[in-house]
């Protein structure tokens, strides 16, 4: 059931033919001699209208909500004409790369933390703390977490937290307790996957296989006291932590606690729907707390969140609270004030609230957190509360990774299907990874 929400994405709908209208508008985004791209020029003769470029990635849905936001923001500010530039992820950066080198950077910018320290580097953005963006009901980590050398480049859409997404009636069915996920160890959470196969004579798995997912190891070494970049952009996880991730993913593959080496590679080819959860064949997997509603939605059936094991038991938590993606101003926008009220009213703006919901994550923004939780539908609700349960627990968030950790995803890719296929052990792979991790960073 869903709260509300029905009748916000009935108007969501409504946007498809402005849509549509877009169409043209968004081809001459594209190219790099258009009037609208990158300088904010305005298309209008009224020398008190600007015209400024927001760019973002997504689905057809979130296009769709975009505009009503766009649509919604213009009204407030009748001055301000807002020029869309979406594409899909796959082609996202490249486009931007392609901007970005020939000077005609949008105004506004949807950024990902894996590529902010690089655009910082290049002096591509604009420091936020010089414009008027109000950032008093947004936890203080959080707006570290969009600082590149003490410069605030980034400023966060909203927030989530990794978590185990867990099928309770898979639980029952192979006759195992859900864990206490307050005190469960890393020991107790491959005790119960194995359980679960063993329990259901086999036919399904306990868990997900996680190391194709560096955002579990950084959790583990957070809670041995490390973490995988650090505030000076190095490594600084010990092959040891990466060697412990390695062998336990190894280790419940072989014991049947999660799928074999070919079945894994599938279901992680598969993405969210195609997931243990969501397709009824296991009973746990990581995910971020803002994917439960697409899981739960595809499982047809009540899910839930789990905790990271060894929370309790590590030198410190291991959770945190990550950045979904940030907005950014270029430094090179003619219009940096009016880019400003943009990305000021897309954080701070219940209005704007209100039609995105979870979207991009849990509101940065307290106040509008709060606004929209009554629109939320069941499984987003659920997820923030998960966030508002673990916020208490968590330490700090994590540093910006470093210029050239966006490779990060493939090298683990790489090596964990090596490391799964039995080509290396998990030795070689922790040495392995941290050498193509420290020359992609160095």
């Amino acid at each position: 059931m869903q709260v509300g929400r029905g009748t916000a994405r009935a108007r969501r709908l409504g946007a498809a033919v402005a849509a549509t209208a877009m169409a043209v508008t968004l081809a001459a985004c594209g190219s790099s001699d258009s009037p609208g791209t990158g300088g904010g020029t305005s298309g209008s003769d009224d020398p008190d209208q600007v015209t400024i470029t927001f760019a973002w990635w997504g689905s057809d849905t979130r296009q769709q909500i975009t505009e009503e936001v766009i649509a919604a923001f213009e009204a407030e500010y009748p001055h301000i004409t807002v020029q869309p530039d979406f594409t899909s992820w796959d082609s996202y950066f490249e486009r931007l790369n392609v901007a970005a080198a020939g000077g005609s950077l949008p105004d506004v910018i949807t950024q990902q933390e894996r590529f902010l320290a690089e655009y910082a580097s290049r002096g591509l953005l604009a420091d936020l703390r010089e414009l008027d963006i109000a950032t008093d009901a947004i936890d203080p980590s959080v707006i570290e977490s969009g600082e590149v050398d003490g410069t605030f480049v980034g400023i966060a859409t909203g927030v989530s937290s990794h978590a185990l997404v867990t099928d309770p009636a898979i639980f029952a069915e192979a006759g195992v307790d859900l864990p206490d996920d307050t005190t469960w160890t890393w020991d107790d959470y491959e005790a119960v996957a194995n359980a679960i196969s063993a329990g259901s004579g086999g036919e399904l798995f306990g868990v997900q296989n996680y190391s194709f997912l560096e955002v579990v190891l950084k959790i583990m070494a957070r809670q041995n006291g490390e973490e995988v970049f650090t505030e000076e952009g190095e490594l600084g996880v010990s092959v040891d932590t990466v060697e412990a991730w390695f062998q336990r993913s190894v280790d419940l593959m072989e014991s049947g606690g999660e799928p074999s080496a070919s079945v894994s590679t599938e279901i992680n080819a598969a993405g969210v729907e195609g997931s243990l959860p969501a397709t009824g064949q296991g009973a746990m997997a990581w995910f971020w707390s803002n994917q439960l509603d697409a899981i739960q939605s595809a499982a047809g059936r009540d899910l839930q969140l789990l905790r990271p094991p060894g929370e309790a038991d590590g030198v410190r938590t291991g959770a945190y609270l990550y950045p979904t993606m940030y907005y950014s101003v270029a430094e090179s926008s003619p219009h940096p004030e009016e880019a400003a009220l943009l990305v000021d009213f897309l954080i701070n703006s219940t209005t704007a609230g209100e039609l995105i919901l979870m979207d991009r994550g849990l509101p940065s923004n307290t106040e509008v957190r709060e606004a929209v939780l009554p629109l939320l539908s069941d499984a987003d609700r659920v997820g923030a509360d998960f966030v508002a349960e673990i916020e208490p627990t968590i330490v700090d968030g994590t540093p910006v990774p470093p210029v050239g950790a966006g490779e990060t995803t493939q090298i683990t890719q790489r090596v964990n299907s090596d490391v799964l296929f039995g080509r290396i052990t998990p030795r070689e792979a922790a040495e392995r990874w941290l050498d193509e991790v420290g020359a992609a960073i160095s």
